[in-house]
């Protein structure tokens, strides 16, 4: 059974950085959309970037647009989103995901979810 384990969340003060990284384990891959989704304290979990398995063409979120940047390494299973110039209303459990297509991605179809891990951007 593949598992999506997350990594790099924490604290930041506002403007700093921080990078996610979500990797499989336990089984392969293959060439899948893998994505990043969000939830924070009394809100709905919603998508904040996804990707192809190939790398081109990734979707982001409005509030993310020009911040946040995703990438996949499919030929180890594993996705990456660097989270730039954060902001207090990033603070969230940040999940990954992986399923068959980018369309999936993008209308909760989800295959594996990682178990997340909180970013809190605080001063």
């Amino acid at each position: 059974q593949v598992q999506l384990i997350e990594s790099g969340g924490g604290l930041v003060a506002p403007g700093n950085s921080l990078r996610l990284s979500c990797v499989g384990s336990g089984g392969t891959l293959g060439r899948v959309a893998m994505g990043w989704f969000r939830q924070a304290p009394g809100k709905e979990r919603a998508l904040v970037a996804n990707i192809p398995w190939h790398g081109a063409g990734p979707w982001y979120a409005d509030a993310v647009k020009g911040r946040f940047t995703i990438s996949v390494d499919s030929d180890n299973g594993a996705t990456y989103l660097q989270m730039n110039n954060l902001k207090p209303d990033d603070t969230a459990m940040y999940f990954c995901a992986a399923a068959p297509t980018f369309a999936d991605i993008r209308n909760s179809e989800i295959r594996y979810w990682g178990r997340g891990v909180q970013v809190t951007v605080s001063s």
